[in-house]
């Protein structure tokens, strides 16, 4: 039996040398901005798509790769194996599960294909398709690697804060007189995804406030596996979290990266937040 294929999209927060080395299929999400669209980790980094964002007075759209592209993506793995992983991100946060799950329909009694929705994004995306490319690099049967994905899933906490709520409102987790209510107040919404989905927990009025809960839920969990800060930016505020946490966890090490546009999509330019995965 051939070793089985894992394939996510590009909200995935995977480095190139573990796509390599896992041998991880990447779908691209599209981002479009103005009148321009861009491939997500194609034509497009980070930091390309925020320095493009500064200079745009329009909101930018993420767009779910194609059924097609899906089926096209499957039917190039399938060449090469006949069973398929396919994890991506949170059904509630786009369409790209959905493509894919309706695309994997396409190569029944061809090719086992088995869809699944993280229920997460980003650096939590990315934990479990890297645990899953592991896992089939190492011959796990396609059963005992989605047990271990679905086993894993409920252990990965989002937690973060955004600054420009309009982008709250377009995703409809805000209403329009929420946006400018809180504009107007200078309200930080701070949120949380649980169940896939982004759902709101309270308020906060400035960013050093924002910062000290972050510091607390990071603090909540007693075994840390695996987190990282997630911002676009080194600021004055990752600085503090930072030496807060190095005093509370003074043998680990906090990587901070920078989020992807198919997520700034969903929390605009200035949101920071912590990704935690706690061991099972």
């Amino acid at each position: 039996m051939s070793r089985i294929k894992v394939i996510t999209d590009s909200n995935a927060h995977l480095s190139q040398k573990t796509v390599r080395d896992l041998e991880i299929t990447i779908v691209p999400i599209s981002i479009r901005l103005g009148n321009h669209t861009y491939q997500e980790g194609v034509n497009l980094t980070a930091v390309q798509f925020f320095r493009r964002l500064e200079r745009s007075d329009t909101l930018p759209v993420a767009v779910a790769p194609s059924v097609q592209t899906f089926v096209n993506v499957y039917h190039q793995a399938c060449r090469s194996t006949d069973q398929v992983l396919s994890i991506h991100m949170s059904s509630k946060m786009g369409d790209v599960y959905a493509n894919a799950k309706t695309a994997s329909q396409a190569l029944l009694g061809r090719c086992r294909i088995q869809v699944m929705d993280s229920l997460s994004t980003s650096v939590g995306l990315g934990i479990l398709v890297e645990a899953a490319a592991r896992a089939a690099q190492q011959g796990e049967s396609l059963e005992a690697i989605v047990r271990l994905i679905r086993g894993m899933i409920p252990h990965i906490y989002v937690f973060f804060f955004v600054e420009e709520l309009e982008y709250l409102e377009r995703a409809h987790r805000i209403g329009p007189s929420q946006a400018i209510l809180g504009t107007m107040l200078g309200i930080k919404p701070l949120l949380m995804i649980e169940d896939g989905e982004v759902i709101p927990l309270e308020k906060v009025r400035t960013r050093a406030q924002a910062v000290d809960k972050l510091f607390e839920f990071i603090t909540e969990f007693t075994h840390i596996e695996q987190m990282a800060i997630l911002q676009h930016g080194f600021s004055e505020e990752t600085a503090t979290l930072l030496e807060q946490l190095e005093m509370a966890y003074p043998d680990r090490e906090f990587p901070v990266y920078t989020y992807g546009p198919s997520l700034a999509t969903h929390l605009g330019p200035s949101a920071m937040g912590a990704i935690v995965y706690e061991g099972m």
